[in-house]
């Protein structure tokens, strides 16, 4: 029995895979069981932040590994104090503490859960076409029906607005609206974002009614959307900002950015998370957010986001390109699965989303002009043949 084969009997079939085993990363690179190369625009669903199995990281984690494994909130731990601090200190002066956990999922259930007590109110609302999450309570505030088929009842007081139109938001606003939880940009629905005007609105709005503001920068934050977080893209900074993905480069990890006037509301046993900040975790966190600093990622997403909007708008069968920095949608007059499919035959990883017409890309914030330009003559040729 082979791995595709082992993983079919065993593992849950909730994933549609690609056709590959990648056993081995380097940098912008995976590698398969054969030891043929891929370039991965598609970043393992914008994991791998700072490239695949970077030096830094690792050497940091090897160190802990031999040091300390695990050992749980009850305790002090060195690298959880100093990664809280890099974290408060690294976001604009609205943020004051940090809550660490596991996943982007997890992340979102703990600011709306402190939202709620902030507030002492019960509703919130969220956008159509957004994705937070599977558990129930992330997945209640999802604006997307596919993903809750067959599941039953689910939080009975979130409503949906549409992104980038205000006046949505305020019909649907009530005295009773403890937060607003908006995907800064909606990448699964097709990399949607609104006008910057359309967040100010929002933050105006949730401040007049008493309602906590969420950004969820699970993909958005540190770095990849040409800034270290997307508020300071649009000129306007939430009460809560939730982070996953390569926060930990490749390590599970995730984390709410709290700010001051929150934290004061939170008292011991409000949450908790067993393995969130734990000392390995911690130390991958720390050692990534030192390359992203030292190497002024966010500075290079900008870059080459733009090299790559200016490039791509002039091929054949695009339509145009939404997104920021290194998390972009390229519209397409043909389905975005064939072309995904084209440039899989040559060595090139890249993702869909909900939008049949929208080709994803997320590459790590440290690929070179070179791999660019590889991306750009496939695709190009993909586009062409």
């Amino acid at each position: 029995m082979n791995t595709t084969q082992m993983e079919n009997k065993y593992q849950l079939p909730t994933y549609h895979k690609f056709p590959l085993v990648i056993n081995k990363g380097k940098g912008a690179y995976v590698f398969d069981e054969k030891g043929d190369k891929y370039l991965d625009f598609y970043g393992g669903h914008a994991v791998a932040l700072i490239g695949h199995c970077h030096p830094k990281v690792v050497k940091a984690v090897t160190k802990q590994l031999n040091k300390l494994i695990f050992y749980s909130n009850v305790v002090y731990n060195d690298q959880r104090a100093q990664v809280a601090k890099a974290l408060v200190n690294l976001a604009p002066n609205a943020f004051s503490s940090v809550f660490f956990c596991n996943s982007g999922t997890e992340a979102n259930e703990t600011a709306l859960k402190l939202a709620k007590k902030y507030t002492g109110k019960d509703e919130v609302i969220s956008f159509e076409g957004s994705f937070h999450g599977r558990t129930v309570g992330a997945l209640s505030v999802t604006g997307s029906d596919k993903y809750k088929k067959n599941v039953g009842n689910l939080l009975s007081s979130v409503k949906f607005a549409k992104l980038g139109d205000i006046k949505s938001v305020e019909k649907i606003i009530t005295p009773n609206t403890a937060a607003i939880i908006v995907e800064a940009i909606q990448s699964i629905a097709g990399v949607n974002v609104a006008d910057p005007t359309f967040y100010k609105e929002l933050k105006k709005l949730a401040k007049t009614n008493g309602t906590v503001l969420i950004y969820d920068e699970v993909q958005t934050g540190l770095g990849r959307c040409g800034k270290m977080f997307f508020g300071e893209l649009v000129g306007c900074m939430p009460d809560m900002i939730t982070m996953a993905k390569g926060i930990a480069g490749g390590l599970p990890a995730g984390a709410v950015l709290v700010s001051e006037k929150i934290a004061k509301s939170v008292e011991n046993g409000d949450q908790g998370c067993t393995f969130g900040g734990g000392p390995v975790v911690c130390s991958a966190i720390l050692a990534t957010l030192d390359v992203i600093k030292k190497e002024k990622l966010w500075e290079k997403a900008e870059k080459y986001g733009n090299k790559l909007k200016d490039k791509i708008s002039q091929f054949p069968r695009v339509l145009g390109i939404c997104g920021e920095g290194l998390l972009l949608g390229i519209k397409l007059e043909v389905p975005a699965k064939n072309i995904q499919a084209k440039l899989l035959a040559k060595y090139v990883i890249t993702g869909t989303s909900d939008n049949p017409n929208v080709l994803r890309i997320m590459p790590p914030l440290t690929i070179t002009g070179k791999e660019v330009s590889i991306f750009l003559n496939e695709l190009n040729q993909a586009l062409k043949d």
